[in-house]
């Protein structure tokens, strides 16, 4: 039976159920407004369901085998079997929990759920066509509206990922059988990041990067060990290099991936010169693999929802742009998540949506990116919040730094986990922390610490007096802090 249009109302509109969405919801839901989200495929969105949740469960399956199979320091001897399906299915499982989650929380929320597509129609009505032959569609009337529909992995030219041996990060994170080998193109935290995983379940993996070096945008001494640890893995690199076409091999084994010197590849606003292997920039490589995987970034998935009608306008790269209140050019329609920009962060995404909901309500709410973290979950982790000290002094801050090692820190050494350091920045005079970054074990569980250092406007002296629990990480913290007030006790002193 064909379900014919119908209209109904709501005060607030929200398109797109991942972690911007669902959180703008139930906050909404919460501040009694009458909620309508609009999810087209599964609650959770993108994080859930196919990048931060299964990426971060394979990260850890793999890295429970890898530390396994080289703990004979510690005197364990192990072979352990890799069962990718096993894994998946494993992974799946912590998955569904998650967004089966997510959606009684928000039926507990009073929270009315549509599963359909969302085109806005004009400023106050969109239409949502339900998926499924005959199931119609349904238009909706609204006082407030958030677009919450995230981003997705960029294609680039000759690597569509309708072909079955190119990869997104999501095809890749489905796979129920190891490569033998595999090309990732992209040295950004996803390409990283699922490089280590295939290198760690046997996979001969050789990345393809552009510029100069991993990771851009953060620093080299936060770099370094993850470079190390890569090569260590057995990783290899081909910097300098734009993959530029693919095509199957005569001996039907597996795909030949060509790349050509890239134009301009060079480290975050430097030069061509800066290309690491500067003899390699001047010939192709041509890569004989199982598979391509493409990791070059996401772009924002605006063009689906006719924003012109609604008056909503983008930027030249289809981000929404918005103000500190998550407000779009039109008053009461709001974007959060990576719909709305950089950094493209699901906490961010979620701390934007609370905002939205807030701001709806008629509450004094704000966001402040001050002390937004910034995680990257290689082997071993990076987490950043705050300024660097290139940047505070840039802002006019005299800076002292102070940074503890974790081969100093008993409780890394108890775990085999002792490469890295945390590292922060301070206002000189009164000791005002200003930024951290933490290259090692559990950077990302400890950066929270100094992110609430920061929102508080605690100082050095703070964090230093702060008896912190021995032995554990986060005395790395205290000693980084004491570090920087000149009398840290395991370390020398600057």
């Amino acid at each position: 039976m064909v379900v014919g249009d119908v209209t109904t109302g709501t005060d607030v509109l929200i398109v797109g159920a991942g972690p911007a969405g669902y959180v703008a919801a139930i906050r909404a839901g919460q501040l009694d407004l009458d909620v309508t989200l609009v999810e087209k495929e599964a609650y959770g969105g993108t994080c859930l369901n196919h990048g931060c949740i299964p990426s971060k469960a394979l990260i850890t399956a793999t890295d429970v085998a890898h530390d396994a199979r080289n703990a004979e320091a510690m005197g364990i001897h192990a072979d352990p079997a890799i069962d990718l399906a096993g894994m998946v299915d494993w992974k799946d499982g912590v998955v569904d929990q998650l967004t089966s989650g997510v959606e009684k929380l928000c039926k507990a929320n009073q929270v009315n759920l549509l599963e359909g597509t969302a085109t806005f129609t004009d400023e106050h009505t969109a239409r949502v066509s339900h998926s499924g032959e005959g199931q119609g569609s349904e238009t909706l009337e609204f006082e407030h509206a958030v677009v919450a529909t995230g981003s997705r992995p960029i294609e680039i030219p000759n690597f569509e990922f309708g072909d079955e041996p190119v990869l997104n990060s999501r095809q890749a994170l489905a796979l129920d059988s190891v490569p033998d080998s595999l090309v990732v193109v992209g040295a950004g935290y996803i390409g990283m990041e699922l490089a280590g995983v295939f290198a760690k379940l046997g996979t001969d993996v050789t990345v393809i990067e552009m510029l100069d070096s991993i990771l851009p945008g953060y620093d080299d001494d936060l770099k370094r060990p993850v470079k190390k640890r890569a090569n260590d893995l057995g990783i290899e690199f081909e910097f300098g290099y734009t993959a530029s076409e693919w095509y199957d091999r005569d001996d039907g084994g597996g795909i030949r991936v060509v790349a050509e010197p890239a134009a301009d590849a060079a480290a975050d606003g430097g030069s061509a010169e800066a290309v690491e292997d500067e003899d390699a920039a001047d010939e192709r490589l041509e890569l004989d693999v199982e598979k391509a995987l493409v990791a070059v970034g996401r772009e924002p998935v605006s063009d689906t929802l006719d924003l012109e009608a609604a008056g909503v306008e983008t930027d030249d790269r289809g981000f929404i742009e918005t103000d500190s209140r998550a407000r779009t050019n039109v008053d009461h329609i709001f974007a959060v998540g990576d719909v709305a920009g950089e950094p493209m962060l699901a906490h961010k995404g979620s701390a934007e949506g609370q905002v939205a909901a807030e701001v709806i309500a008629g509450e004094p709410a704000a966001i402040d990116y001050q002390a937004m973290p910034a995680v990257v979950f290689t082997d071993p982790e990076i987490a950043t919040v705050g300024m660097t000290e290139s940047e505070a002094e840039e802002n006019g801050f005299d800076t002292v730094v102070g940074q503890f090692p974790f081969r100093a820190s008993g409780r890394a050494l108890t775990t085999g986990e002792s490469d890295g350091f945390v590292k922060v920045v301070a206002e000189e005079e009164d000791g005002y922390v200003l930024g951290a970054s933490i290259v090692g074990p559990e950077a990302s569980e400890l950066i929270a610490e100094l992110g609430l250092a920061i929102e508080l406007g605690a100082t050095l002296e703070d964090v230093a007096s702060t008896v912190h629990a021995h032995p554990t990480l986060s005395e790395s913290v205290m000693e980084a802090a004491e570090n920087a007030l000149g009398h840290a006790i395991h370390t020398l002193n600057r």
